[in-house]
């Protein structure tokens, strides 16, 4: 009997084997198990035929040291053949062979063909348009000669038992139910119940992704496991500490958290509420308090115990920024992985995001990060946006730890806008059709729920809150008067600094937001002059840098100093401050009623003040949704001077957010679909969906429709996807003695475990810049490699402030750090 391979150290057999095991799995996640079986069995049939076996029997000998090649006649240097041999299209024509009559066989066979031909890649193209035309790229894959595929000698060749499973597997008379089931309740879940409406077939081929997501997953792991045997069993594969112990857990370390005052009082009847509802129904829901109102721990007080109530696999918290997750995750491992229990520390929570040096990770920490093999996952939006649309197979093999999962998605608000009908249908997928429960967490509900149905509508509610009576909760946190000080034709940057020094000398403590760095910049000079303390913060400045600051911030409002702080809008998204004082220069309202939170965030009798400026001169040219939320506010401010009774006199309250987000998602409701411009005007909405566009073009051109049920153009969508307009790169930078020695062990590392540590921690000394910026700095020969071989990059002295951080130009001499410290 032949040996047939599938990797070194592993037979063809015992792959598929084990790679169907571990599909079925997570395709049972929603009642497709057969299909993630299958899936696994076939995907890499074509491994069967003569020219791939001659291939990886090559290349094992050309790896195997004591090997010449001078001595074996037969052997072919394997080198440029890797990817080449097509072992990916057989499976998919042997399936496509054994597929009855009925469309609903036609369909299923599209669904499972689409994961086999796009294990290595990506879900393919099924329609494909460029400067050429447009034409039907999966039915081409598909006919594709059989002295290509081989898949008539593959055939011949596979393991007889093997073939015998597949082809039980097919001939079961309810081999298409699961699917007829799934399709069905898509289709009637659709607002137009027509399978071929756009928020259907967006859905369908969510069901492709997910499907591929559990095929993709299980060949990375048996793969691996079969390459490094002695990882695999520190893989957690599910088996994680019970649901009731790590409740126990939080509700031992909530019992130290202590009340105060009366809005520590509230925050306590927040999470008792989020804790009251946690047996509730899985499904979607928001989670509305204003900001200091402790949602960051009642809402995974409510996750803890209703992922118990349902035997769910997982929490995912999704953060806005990566500015935030570390703060907040290290909360949460304190009280989950207490120092008592080190066994199980690493191993509860896990955090994920695309710092620098992300991909270099620890073997165990990688091994873990890859599939979110944990219980508590924090993650940003942008890995989970990626997970759901992104392309390659990296962000897709995690989605299927998308279902039987709550995931809590904190400052719902920043979702990008481009994305809203993609997130929308994502999510709809998730509850209705993976089991999932989501919650939406912020103090200024977007208005997800009332955007254009027939692309994409969340199903929202007053049942879907989790507070009982969100006005009366705002009117119990109201800590501020917010001051509408709009003017004509604007403030000038000394008025506004001027305003923020008298607020320091009237009431101790002052923080201005603006919505650039240049503005922040300005207005922080204009602020030096008058002697009083100031501090300068943006993204400019490395995390530890921040940090450094804002406990020195921290320590002088509690020291009741006079102090003056001047920030971008990243003190808005969860950073725990408080000023009796806040300048917010003119945006959307809900970065207004964001930056309101950074006031008397602790409730003191005497309310604080939020003072609302336009600037005379501001350039939003390319801050498009800043410049549109500021246009909208300024319309919803006229209305409530007009009126203010009709929105409960309170400027920021929910009335007013409502108000606010109904002019400005109207505005922007030509955007929420995405918009690309790739060959055509298209949207990535329509591109994932009917793609009309694609499917008009061939109609066209062949004088009849494609003759196929998915048309989506996958892999383009996938690689015009960014969840972020503007991608960046991180660098590293030399703040103070930490910093300057951190570089120099960089340099000098050669080692991967002690790199990896080592860039573990320059996360903490790293600034993301935009691609100008970095061109910028590179022409002036300020970025220099850590090594020779990476692309970790580090800033030289002169272009980093010790006051407010990166410059694209050389600062001052006293701004600068002397030989890496803090020249004081």
């Amino acid at each position: 009997m032949l040996k047939y391979i599938a990797h070194k150290n592993q037979e063809l057999h015992e792959h598929l084997e084990g790679v169907a095991e571990l599909a079925k799995i997570h395709a049972e996640k929603i009642g497709m198990g057969n299909y993630g079986e299958l899936l696994g069995l076939l995907h890499d049939f074509g491994k069967y035929g003569a020219e791939f076996q001659k291939y990886i029997t090559d290349a094992l000998k050309k790896g195997d040291p004591q090997f010449n090649p001078d001595e074996d006649e037969e052997f072919e240097d394997p080198a440029g053949k890797k990817g080449k041999i097509d072992h990916s299209t057989a499976g998919a024509q042997f399936l496509s062979c054994k597929n009855g009559s009925s469309n609903a066989h036609k369909m299923l066979g599209q669904f499972l063909s689409l994961c086999l031909v796009s294990h290595h890649s990506g879900l393919i193209n099924c329609l494909t348009t460029d400067n050429s035309g447009t034409w039907d790229s999966y039915s081409r894959r598909l006919s594709k000669n059989d002295n290509k595929t081989h898949k008539e000698e593959c055939v011949r060749n596979i393991d007889e038992y093997i073939l015998e499973r597949i082809n039980a597997i097919l001939a079961e008379r309810s081999f298409t139910k699961p699917f007829e089931v799934a399709c069905r309740d898509i289709v009637r879940a659709s607002p137009e119940t027509n399978p071929l409406s756009t928020v259907a077939q967006f859905q369908l081929g969510l069901l492709t992704r997910f499907l591929f997501s559990a095929l993709i997953d299980a060949d990375r792991q048996d793969t691996a496991d079969s390459e490094k045997p002695k990882t695999a069993r520190h893989r957690q594969q599910g088996l994680y500490r019970s649901w009731q112990t790590l409740i126990d857990r939080f509700e031992e370390g909530y019992k130290s958290f202590g009340t105060k005052n009366r809005v520590d009082e509230i925050r306590k009847e927040v999470s008792t509420h989020c804790l009251n509802a946690a047996s509730r129904t899985k499904g979607l829901f928001t989670l509305t308090v204003p900001t200091g109102g402790g949602k960051t721990l009642a809402s995974l007080r409510f996750a803890l115990h209703h992922a118990k109530e349902y035997d769910l696999d997982r929490i995912i918290y999704v953060i806005p920024f990566t500015t935030i997750i570390d703060q907040n995750a290290q909360i949460v491992r304190e009280i989950l992985e207490p120092k008592e229990c080190p066994k199980d520390s690493g191993k509860i929570v896990l955090e994920h995001h695309s710092n620098i040096g992300a991909d270099v990770q620890s073997w165990k920490e990688k091994l873990l990060t890859e599939n979110w093999d944990a219980p508590v996952i924090y993650t940003t939006m942008v890995q989970l946006l990626e997970a759901l649309f992104g392309a390659g197979t990296r962000g897709a093999r995690r989605m299927h730890q998308l279902a039987k999962a709550v995931i809590v998605f904190d400052e719902i608000q920043t979702l990008p806008i481009k994305c809203v009908h993609l997130f929308n249908n994502g999510i709809n997928f998730l509850v209705d059709h993976c089991g999932s429960t989501i919650v939406l967490c912020t103090a200024t509900q977007p208005l997800l729920g009332s955007v254009d149905e027939k692309k994409g509508t969340l199903k929202l509610s007053e049942e879907n809150e989790l507070m009982p009576d969100v006005g009366r909760l705002f009117d119990d946190l109201k800590r501020v008067h917010v001051h509408d000080c709009r003017k004509s034709p604007g403030w000038a940057y000394p008025e506004i600094a001027a305003l923020a020094i008298r607020q320091v000398k009237e009431n101790g403590s002052c923080l201005v937001v603006a919505n650039t760095r240049k503005a922040t910049r300005i207005i922080f000079e204009e602020t030096k002059r008058d002697g009083i303390e100031v501090f300068h913060l943006s993204t400019g400045m490395c995390p530890a840098h921040r940090k450094q600051t804002l406990k020195t911030i921290r320590q002088k409002l509690d020291d009741k100093e006079p102090i003056l702080c001047v920030s971008t809008q990243l003190i808005e998204a969860g950073v725990d401050v408080s000023f009796r004082s806040v300048i917010r220069m003119l945006a959307g309202l809900d970065s207004i009623a964001q930056a309101a939170g950074r006031c008397n965030r602790h409730g003191s009798p005497d309310m604080g003040n939020v003072f609302v400026v336009n600037p005379a001169e501001e350039n939003l040219d390319s801050l498009r949704d800043i410049a549109v939320g500021k246009e909208k506010t300024n319309r919803v401010l006229d209305d409530y001077k007009s009126d203010p009774s009709k929105y409960n006199s309170d400027i920021i309250g929910p009335k007013m957010l409502e108000w606010y987000y109904q002019n400005y998602f109207y505005e922007r409701k030509d955007f929420m679909d995405y918009p690309v411009y790739a060959n055509r005007n298209d949207t990535l909405l329509n591109l994932l969906s009917s793609n009309n566009n694609a499917a008009s073009d061939f109609q066209r051109a062949n004088k009849t429709m494609p003759a196929i049920n998915l048309r989506q153009s996958f892999m383009t969508a996938a690689k015009l996807f960014k969840s972020i307009d503007a991608p960046t790169q991180s660098v590293i930078v030399r703040y103070g003695d930490e910093g300057r020695e951190l570089v120099n062990q960089l340099c000098s590392a050669f080692e991967v475990e002690k790199q990896y540590a080592l860039i573990k921690k320059a996360q903490q000394y790293s600034v993301n810049l935009f691609p100008y910026e970095f061109e910028k700095l590179a022409q002036e020969n300020a970025l220099y490699r850590v090594q020779k071989e990476t692309e970790i990059f580090y800033l030289d002295y002169p272009y980093y402030s010790k006051i407010t951080g990166v410059s694209l130009e050389p600062v001052r001499r006293e701004e600068q750090f002397k030989d890496g410290y803090i020249d004081s």
